[in-house]
């Protein structure tokens, strides 16, 4: 049985528990936010998703 965890829901997670370690203060975690949703509506979308799917298919045939 395959478990398939959203990216999104993923880096959350680790957002969540950097910022709750306090190794990543709230400012920096809102700019980091901030970046990956304008970065996920320019162009650099496509291949971004592309890579990420390419990994994860590398994972999974490991």
């Amino acid at each position: 049985m395959a478990l398939t965890v959203s990216l999104v829901a993923l880096f959350g997670l680790v957002l969540f528990l950097l910022l709750r370690s306090h190794t990543l203060g709230y400012g920096s975690a809102f700019v980091a936010a901030g970046f990956g949703f304008f970065l996920a509506s320019t162009g650099a979308a496509g291949p971004i998703n592309q890579l990420t799917t390419a990994v994860i298919d590398a994972f999974q045939q490991l």
